[in-house]
Order: structure tokens, then sequence, then C-alpha cells
């Protein structure tokens, strides 16, 4: 009972979802709405920010970049006690932490404020994330964790479909910072859930009970298994984060959207991700997910080439292509999840997950740095050089699936090696 491992969760014949796990995968996934959209919101509420709170573009900037560098830092410093406690309690800590600074994002009325309020949700944000994900590495195994990965990334979707616009139209009746208090809300909620429901999550404590939290840092830091695989998550996520900041100046001055149809691309798009998750998740675990990352790639390369060169198109137009695109990036998130998560040893998931957190953290600040470097915006407001964050996120792609190669070869090799000391093995499932 004092133990909860993934052998005592698992579904019948390790095929399907337990009751238990479907409870796990659930409030995960709302755990993780809440983050990708506190995340996500302050993007699209540039617009009303930046007049309210009487600041410069290149200080909205900085409060985007400040979350993902103070996420990126937590994830460091955390890395070394992760694996040294029940996760549940390390969970709700850090999720009790995130909430705290969602408020203060909410009470926020100058830019100093809202700076040291996204640095404060950042701190936290980092490591819930790198929590949840070592949960489920620990609960399910590598054959279910695409479904899981596609069920818990579908909140990336549900944020966009129900969050976003809610949000928006929020912020247009009660002011920007009300979107703020809706999260705290829900935040509430899930992390009552949690503390109520979920079981302690603590079989790895076994493993290494004593280990020195530097040591361990730096032994997960050096490991040669691991850093093909933060390599890999970091060229991702600089890929992911390239465009997505400068996205909605794109398609309303470039392509000829208005504001007001921004939802109805939010949302059909949303509800797209939405149904694909899960069944790209499926099909991870069906197909293989190196096979699903390679379709996601190639599908990525082709709309973003598409994407990043459109000019006043219609708006059905825009849809499909977001769409589409869309449905590339899941098909790497998803699988890349998955398979990733096979590289750590049971003993080193919370520290590998939490500098995983970290470096994705990191690198989308430092992606969105470089794109505020490349594009620029014309007198008409028009933007500039877009096209070429495109080509960029192409030339990232193509690196990304060469070492997720390496990554999958090393998986697939350690699973069907024979049995070596655990203590010797480079790569654990």
């Amino acid at each position: 009972m004092a133990h909860t491992s993934s052998s005592q969760t698992a579904g019948p014949g390790g095929t399907g979802f337990s009751g238990y796990q479907k409870f796990v995968v659930a409030v995960l996934a709302f755990l993780q709405f809440t983050i990708v959209l506190d995340f996500m919101l302050l993007a699209p509420l540039g617009a009303l920010v930046t007049p309210a709170l009487k600041i410069t573009p290149g200080q909205f900037g900085d409060v985007v970049s400040a979350y993902a560098f103070a996420a990126g830092v937590s994830g460091i410093l955390a890395a070394g006690y992760a694996d040294r406690f029940d996760r549940k309690k390390l969970l709700l800590v850090f999720y009790t932490g995130f909430m705290t600074g969602t408020l203060l994002c909410a009470l926020s009325h100058t830019y100093v404020t809202l700076l040291l309020a996204r640095m404060v949700t950042g701190l936290f944000a980092g490591v819930v994330g790198a929590a949840s994900m070592a949960i489920v590495t620990d609960l399910f195994p590598l054959t279910m964790r695409g479904r899981v990965m596609g069920f818990i990334q579908s909140a990336f979707a549900a944020s966009t479909v129900l969050g976003l616009p809610l949000s928006l139209w929020m912020s247009a009746h009660w002011g920007w910072n009300a979107p703020f208090f809706l999260i705290v809300v829900v935040c509430t909620l899930v992390g009552g859930v949690i503390f109520r429901r979920l079981r302690p999550v603590n079989a790895h404590l076994t493993l290494h009970p004593d280990r020195n939290p530097l040591h361990h840092l730096l032994q997960t830091l050096t490991t040669r298994a691991y850093l093909i695989g933060f390599a890999t998550t970091a060229m991702l996520t600089i890929g992911g984060f390239l465009l997505m900041p400068y996205s909605t100046l794109f398609v309303v001055n470039n392509v000829g959207i208005s504001i007001e149809q921004l939802s109805v691309v939010y949302l059909i798009t949303g509800m797209v991700s939405a149904v694909m998750g899960p069944l790209i998740g499926r099909a991870s675990d069906t197909f293989g997910k190196f096979r699903v990352f390679a379709f996601g790639c190639a599908a990525t390369i082709v709309m973003v080439l598409i994407y990043t060169r459109m000019s006043h198109v219609a708006l059905w137009v825009l849809i499909v292509i977001s769409a589409l695109l869309q449905i590339g990036i899941f098909s790497r998130m998803i699988s890349s999840s998955a398979l990733m998560s096979a590289l750590p040893r049971p003993a080193d998931r919370g520290a590998y997950m939490s500098i995983s957190s970290s470096l994705q953290q990191m690198s989308g600040g430092l992606a969105a740095m470089l794109g505020g470097l490349v594009v620029a915006q014309a007198s008409n407001g028009r933007l500039l050089h877009f096209e070429v964050l495109g080509d960029v996120l192409v030339c990232t792609t193509l690196l990304s699936f060469v070492l997720m190669f390496f990554v999958n070869r090393r998986v697939t090799g350690a699973a069907t090696a024979p049995p070596v000391a655990p203590l010797n093995s480079e790569a654990g499932q």
C-alpha cells in the first residue's frame, strides 16, 4: 500500500486502461489545460495588455520571455531533488506555487508587477509539467504512453477550443486580467481532486533514497543516453516557438484576417487538434512512435512552407492550412514525448523530466527572442521576414528527425537487449 507502481495500476493484460488509470489521465489532462492556457493566454492578449499597462512591444516580449526563463531555471534547480520525494507531494507543492503566481498576474497593474508575477508563475510551472510526465512514465508502460500523451496533449487543443475564446471574451468585457482569475478557480478545483484522490507515487524512493542532490543532477546531466534526448527536446522546442509569438500579427496584418475572425480560427483548429490528439496517440502505440514522428515532420515541413508564405487568403483556406499544420505539430509532440519517456531509468525520471522541462522553457524563450531579431514590422503593420522563420523551422525539424532516429534506436535496442544490472544500464524502461 505504501508504494504505487505501474504494475499496480496497469489495465487488464497491459492493453486497456484501468479505472484508476483513466482517472490519472483525466486529472493530468485538466492540470495540463491550466498550465497551457496560462502560458498561451498572454500572447493573444498583447493587444489589450500593452495599452492597459502603457508598455512597449519590447517590454511585452520581456514579460513573455521572463516566464520561460524562470521555468527553465527552476527545472534545473529542482532536478536534483525531483526523485527524492513522493511525486504527488511534489506536484501539489509546485501546482500551488503556480496558482499563486497566476493570481499575482491577475492582480498586476504595472509592467514591473506583471513581470515579477510571470517570473513566479514560470518558476513553479516548469516543475509541474516535469512531475506530471514523471507520473505518467511511472504509472504507464511504454506500449500505452502514446495514448496517454495523446489525451494529455489534447489539453493544448482544449485550451484553444474552450480556453482562448472564453478568455478573449472575458477580457473584452471585464479587462485583460479576468481570465487569470478563471484559471485560479480551475486550479483550485484540480488541485483539490489531486489531493483527495491521487494515490502516492513513490516506488522510486526505494531505488536511491540517500543520493546527494547535486550528484544526482550532475549524473543525470552527464549520462550519455540522456544527452541525445536533451538535444532532441531543445531542437523540437526551438522550432515550435519560432512562429508562435508572431503568428497572430502575421495572420491579421499579412493574411488579412480580422481580430474578430481569429476566434473562429482558434476554435476550429483547436477542435481538429482535440479530436486528432487521441487518434495520433493510438497510432503511435499501434504503428510505432518513430513512424508517427516521421509523418509529423513531413507534414510540418510542407505546411510551414505554405503557412509562412500566405497572403490575403480566404478564412476557410487559413483554417484548413492551420489545421493541417496543427496535425503535423501534434504528431511530433505526442510521439516524441512518448518515445523519449523511455530513455531515463526509473530512479532518474524526475530529474530527467525536470531538466527536459527546463530545456523546453529556455529553448522556447531563446526561440522567441531570435524570432524577434528576424521579423520586423512595416509602417503599414505588415510583418516582414516571417517566411525566414519558416525556413529555419524546416531546418530544425530535419535535425530533430535525425536526432530522434538515434533516440528510437537506443530505446528499441534497450528493449530487446538482454537484462543487465540496473546501475550499469544507460537507458531504462
